[in-house]
């Protein structure tokens, strides 16, 4: 019944089976076997216990446990399939299984087959020489064949275990052992030898024996010299210390680790000389403090100021403002800035650094710019901030300024501070980020002091913080300005017009509590706009009834306070150039000359084009003076004759 178990794959029946048959130790690997997750595996040491080898075989196939049936073959002796089967699907096993392959030919008495697969499991340096001991020639001839560092090692100590020194030390320069070869060279007297291989290789620990070797024989020099090598450290700055080697001391000191240099601190400090080395090696090691206080306490300054490169805000503040002290006192007025801020004293940082005109850079503002709640209120931390940024307005840096103010929270000085730098960009960033009314007018206040008649992008900028800022007044001063510009630059009354206009209805959406000032305002306002478009329009009539628009432009001129709305230049100008057309060259000399009594210090050309000023000079002989431009009249008898012949 149990055999048909391993056919239907029932373990549960076999249990029973086994039961039944009284056979506890097939029972036993049952119930061990159960922890495979393969149900095929378990059936397979069913049947192992069974004795159907086979039908196991075919089982450990089927499922993939070549782990397994690598034991399997091991368990059954054959050996040939458990290393082609680790050889090609258990290779995680293969220097196991011929570590057992060569266990077992040990077993049967085949050393040279053994041997080989000692060699292949990697296990040879301990086996084979285990293997051999008891055939010395085979084992030299096994050593001489080899090569190798491991087993030259093992055969060497075997050497001197048989007292053949030289032959053992051969073996160990073979190996490359300069420990056993220093040890053995001292054990045999000698010393130079030793010395020599310590030197040469630096090993450490040949270094160390011979170390020993020169302290027990009282060769102090030459025990530290090997200590130092070893970097024995400890045990050379013992022998310093004891033989009073206060130099040697010293450099070991530096070589070695923090208790061993507070260790030679404290005994130069004991010995009262060399105190400067005291506080080195203190400050070396980690005790910034008593370095300090031993440098206060015996004036060193040059390690002072070695010291305080090291100290930071995890210091003792009361060391650090006694530091501070020090070098304020030696007028080396950065560091002591330095450390009062480490301190945390940063209104005395602040009070030094304006006192001794010191420039604060933006990595000293960002060490005195505290995160922490629990050092500063909220109110004193503001504070602290903004005297770092009128520390900064003070030394024109501006940048630095506009950002501490903002982490202040002072936007509008930190706008001012902005404007100073003149940097246009991160003014229009700062006004479109902050969003506030006051800084839209500063912007735009800044802006209007730039060339914005070429840039129409700040132009548009301009508009729009004002209309952003609500600040109307502002707005419709803004485009008189740019009306202003097009009548005295470009003689554009149409752009002048529509800038008018559009201030006309910024003054009248503007909520000015004096309205008396508002009306006056709006009325001059549409005064100067009525008379523009008197002007421009009768430039447009000109070209349909040019008679028409001279006598628009003579009325024009009869209005008062025609400029600055109108210029008087440019509306005379108007009608000279059309008696000019006219050919009626008379009457435009005399508008000409009438344009030069209204204004006799503006330049002519500024209103008439140079064309009709060649034409009046060709045809009355009216010479233009160099200097002013101003018409030059003929003689009395000319003028008349010209009248009669008009």
């Amino acid at each position: 019944m149990a055999r048909m178990c391993v056919k239907t794959r029932r373990l549960d029946v076999a249990r029973v089976c086994l039961g039944n048959m009284g056979n506890a130790r097939a029972a036993k690997a049952l119930r061990e076997v159960e922890t495979e997750p393969e149900p095929e595996a378990q059936v397979a040491m069913l049947a192992i216990q069974l004795g159907m080898l086979e039908d196991a075989e075919k089982l450990f196939k089927c499922c993939q446990r070549y782990d397994l049936l690598n034991n399997f073959y091991q368990a059954s002796g054959q050996w040939k399939l458990a290393l082609e089967t680790a050889e090609s699907h258990d290779r995680i096993h293969l220097r196991t299984t011929y570590y057992n392959h060569a266990k077992y030919l040990e077993s049967i008495g085949n050393k040279t087959l053994a041997l080989t697969y000692y060699e292949k499991s990697d296990t040879h340096r301990v086996e084979v020489p285990r293997m051999l001991q008891d055939d010395t020639s085979s084992l030299e001839i096994y050593v001489n064949k080899m090569k190798d560092k491991n087993i030259y090692k093992w055969w060497a100590q075997y050497l001197e275990s048989q007292s053949d020194m030289d032959s053992a030390l051969r073996f160990y320069e073979r190996a490359q052992d300069y420990l056993s070869l220093v040890r053995v060279h001292c054990y045999m007297g000698n010393i130079q030898k030793a010395s020599e291989i310590a030197n040469d290789t630096g090993d450490r620990a040949a270094s160390y024996h011979l170390a020993r070797h020169y302290e027990g024989h009282e060769d102090i020099k030459q025990a530290v010299h090997f200590y130092t090598r070893a970097q024995a450290y400890n045990n050379a700055i013992r022998l310093c210390k004891e033989n009073s080697l206060d130099d040697q001391l010293m450099n070991l000191a530096l070589l070695s680790n923090a208790e061993d240099m507070m260790e030679a601190a404290c005994y130069y400090e004991e010995k009262e000389t060399h105190m400067d080395r005291a506080v080195a090696l203190y400050h070396k090691a980690g005790y910034v403090s008593k370095a300090l206080e031993l440098a206060f306490a015996t004036q060193q300054f040059s390690a002072l100021q070695l010291i305080a490169e090291d100290l930071n805000e995890y210091s003792d503040p009361a060391l650090l403002a006694r530091c501070s002290d020090f070098f304020i006192t030696h007028s080396q007025y950065e560091k002591a800035v330095e450390l009062l801020v480490a301190a945390k004293k940063y209104h005395q940082a602040l009070e030094l650094c304006v006192t001794q005109s010191l420039t604060i850079t933006e990595e000293l503002a960002e060490r005195m710019t505290v995160t922490d709640s629990k050092d500063l209120s909220e109110e004193a931390r503001k504070e602290l901030l903004e005297r770092i940024a009128d520390c900064c307005m003070r030394q024109g840096n501006y940048h630095l300024a506009t950002k501490k103010y903002t982490q202040a929270g002072n936007k509008l000085k930190a706008m001012r501070a902005l404007l100073k730098s003149g940097d246009t960009e991160k003014i229009i960033f700062f006004a479109n980020v902050c969003r506030q009314k006051e800084l839209f007018i500063m912007a735009a206040n800044y802006l209007q002091s730039l060339d914005w008649r070429k840039n129409p992008d700040i132009l548009k900028t301009i508009i729009g913080f004002y209309t952003k800022g609500r600040a109307p007044d502002l707005l419709a001063g803004f485009y008189e300005a740019c009306a202003q510009v097009e009548i005295d630059d470009y003689q554009n009354y149409e752009k002048a017009l529509d800038a008018l206009t559009e201030a006309f209805k910024c003054v009248s959406k503007a909520k000015d509590p004096s309205a008396g000032q508002q009306e006056v305002r709006l009325a001059d306002l549409q005064h100067r706009i009525t008379l523009i478009k008197k002007f421009v329009h009768a430039r447009m009539l000109y070209v349909e009834d040019p008679g028409e628009a001279v006598q628009l432009c003579e009325a024009l001129l009869e209005e008062p306070e025609l400029d600055p709305a109108v210029r008087i230049g440019d509306a005379y100008g108007f009608l000279v150039e059309h008696h000019c057309q006219q050919g009626n060259f008379q009457m435009a000399y005399r508008k000409l000359e009438e344009l030069q009594r209204l204004l006799p210090s503006q330049n002519v050309r500024y209103y008439v084009s140079p064309a009709s000023l060649e034409s009046l000079q060709k045809e009355m002989g009216v010479l233009m003076d160099h200097g002013d431009n101003r018409p030059i009249a003929k003689e009395d008898d000319e003028v008349e004759e010209d009248l009669n012949v008009s």
